[in-house]
């Protein structure tokens, strides 16, 4: 399989219609726990980096957002509580899985204002210019081809619509890279315990450590249209909340 019809999946190259799959079956396996597992990986910090990115988002009262690869809704209720009865929020994911574990959590929690998109990310059903702000939280990654998928948000964002990206990183210390590496090789026991799925959890550390520095994100970013593009470092640079603008 040359390089030029093949995808990172985790440390194996595959099909891009095998990739899809295979993501698609990763979080199947994992949805009803998927956020038991968040916590124990991160120590419970993916709540506090939601946050961070809803408030960098300079979302208001009324606006339109799309959570894309939303999952199980943890971002789309932050922007739903800041946006409104008057705003609106999609949450779109390809995996049905996660997706009815998010819908049935905010049904509950009585957000009525978001709606739900079983799409992949690089072929976005909705029209040009129509969201205010989108958002990718811990789901770049997995996406089969990330340069369409910048250019799909690109495309679906409004003049000055903002996107972000909070995603796993690269850590700038020898140190904390070499401590985070030998807490990333628990995760696959964990993931067996907990969930009871070890291989899904060995895919998600590949994913990671293949996934690109926050610099060549940076570029990807402005390759794909986007304006005024930044990042910042969290906990170090384990995980990294990049920001751009639709010029």
């Amino acid at each position: 399989m040359s390089d030029h019809n093949s995808v990172d999946f985790g440390h194996r190259k595959v099909s891009p219609d095998e990739k899809t799959r295979l993501v698609g079956s990763v979080f199947a396996s994992v949805a009803e726990r998927y956020d038991l597992m968040n916590d124990v990986m991160s120590l419970g910090t993916h709540r506090l980096f939601k946050r961070m990115t809803v408030e960098m988002s300079g979302v208001r009262a009324g606006m339109k957002v799309l959570d894309l690869a939303g999952g199980t809704g943890d971002l789309s209720a932050l922007f739903a509580s800041v946006v409104g009865a008057s705003g609106s929020v999609v949450l779109a994911d390809i995996n049905p899985a996660m997706m009815a574990v998010g819908r049935d959590r905010l049904l509950n929690d009585g957000h009525a204002q978001v709606r739900f998109c079983h799409t992949a990310a690089e072929h976005l059903p909705f029209p040009d210019n129509c969201f205010d702000c989108a958002c990718i939280g811990f789901g770049l990654r997995n996406f089969t081809d990330k340069h369409q998928a910048l250019a799909e948000l690109n495309r679906i964002l409004v003049v000055g619509g903002t996107l972000l990206i909070l995603e796993f990183s690269k850590p700038d210390n020898p140190l904390l890279q070499t401590a985070y590496g030998a807490f990333q090789a628990l995760w696959p026991g964990i993931g067996k315990l907990i969930v009871g799925d070890s291989a899904s959890y060995q895919y998600l550390v590949e994913s990671i450590r293949v996934h690109p520095s926050q610099k060549a994100l940076k570029l990807m970013l402005e390759d794909a249209g986007f304006q005024a593009v930044e990042y910042h470092n969290l906990a170090g640079g384990i995980a990294a909340i990049h920001r751009g603008v639709k010029p």
